[in-house]
């Protein structure tokens, strides 16, 4: 069995994939900010904060993958960028991913299939109205996964999974009534919004020996809408 880094796995994408790798056997750590007591009980706790100087210093010896969770979704009208939001944006997908990875590089060479799965968007491929600011930070992490999976092949595998609207705690505000679920869902080719497990799920795959000859790819789970018309 494994030992897997989630960061960000108390809630959303990151506590689906926490069940789904314990259940498997593997052993999990799994990162918080926010406090929150529905812990799932098996996986090993610690609070980061990605976007202060923290240190990663309770994984200790072989990891064989990692994974970033952490994002927000700021959807505002262009001319309303601000210099500040951005850039705090732009550290809590980018700067705290490359903090994170930079810091259990020297663990994820140990394993023998080890795996980085980063948290792309299908904004960061695709326009959409008042996305500016999404699509600037994901369309940076797909360069760093293309970048990275040049530099660290053979040894470590670089992916990420680039979802459309998914059901979480992050995105309430656009899912808060059954008309405004709808509505979205509709707007996909599969006609539903996503879950957190449907993410979790793809994520899982890009962490297993099934992915094995995987690494430098964009995975789209959204929907269909990043492709069909």
């Amino acid at each position: 069995m494994g030992k897997f880094l989630i960061i960000g796995g108390s809630s959303g994408i990151g506590k689906s994939l926490s069940e789904i790798l314990l259940d498997q056997g593997h052993e999990v750590f799994a990162t918080y900010k926010s406090t929150n007591t529905d812990w799932i009980e098996g996986v090993s706790y610690h609070y980061f904060d990605v976007l202060e100087d923290n240190k990663v210093d309770f994984i200790e010896g072989e990891l064989d993958g990692v994974v970033y969770c952490p994002g927000s979704i700021p959807l505002k009208p262009f001319r309303r960028l601000e210099k500040d939001d951005l850039v705090n944006d732009f550290n809590l997908h980018v700067t705290g991913a490359v903090n994170v990875i930079q810091q259990v590089l020297t663990n994820l060479k140990k394993s023998s299939n080890a795996s980085i799965v980063l948290i792309s968007s299908v904004a960061g491929d695709v326009g959409f109205n008042f996305h500016s600011q999404i699509s600037i930070c994901k369309g940076a992490i797909n360069g760093l996964v293309k970048a990275l999976s040049a530099e660290l092949a053979p040894k470590i595998r670089v992916n990420a999974v680039a979802p459309s609207l998914t059901n979480t705690s992050m995105t309430q505000s656009l899912l808060n009534t059954e008309e405004k679920v709808k509505v979205n869902g509709d707007r996909h080719p599969l006609k539903r919004v996503g879950s957190s497990k449907d993410i979790a799920y793809a994520i899982d795959m890009l962490l297993s020996d099934k992915s094995s000859w995987i690494t430098g790819q964009i995975i789209n789970v959204d929907g269909g809408i990043g492709a069909i018309k």
